[in-house]
């Protein structure tokens, strides 16, 4: 059974936060569903944020949907983040190189996939694959600049 293991620290402007599940693919797949998620479900909050200060009052109905929207966000990006870090380490694992190829097959992968479970149709589901290879090669070579 792993065992695993919760450690974090804040600094200005990054926030990085480890989770030991005792396995490598484990340990990023979480990492990647709990930074992008939590992303997600910011961004739900501050949305409802606006519209409530735009009305100019606020509900517990209002409220109670704020919160299911950020769960629901949350879980939704923080899933798909998770499947393409883990799908792109199992790339990387297999090729045996660390390149902007396996963030391309990853995202081709992760974009396939999200659109086949949202039941596309085919021509859909091969335009959402290379839609998600571009996306993260392009952030991939973004990500050299830097």
């Amino acid at each position: 059974m792993p065992r695993s293991r919760f450690s974090g620290s804040v600094t200005t402007p990054k926030v990085d936060v480890a989770i030991d599940m005792g396995n490598p693919f484990l340990n990023l797949t979480v990492d990647g569903f709990l930074k992008i998620g939590t992303v997600a479900a910011t961004r739900a909050a501050a949305e409802d944020a606006y519209h409530a200060v735009k009305k100019g009052s606020i509900s517990s109905h209002n409220f109670e949907h704020t919160l299911k929207k950020m769960c629901k966000e949350g879980a939704y990006w923080g899933t798909v983040a998770g499947v393409y870090v883990g799908i792109e380490y199992g790339v990387e694992r297999v090729r045996g190189t660390t390149d902007w190829k396996n963030a391309m097959i990853g995202g081709a992968v992760t974009g396939a996939l999200v659109s086949a479970a949202s039941n596309n149709n085919k021509d859909k589901i091969v335009v959402d694959a290379i839609t998600g290879g571009a996306i993260a090669t392009a952030a991939e070579f973004l990500n050299y600049l830097t």
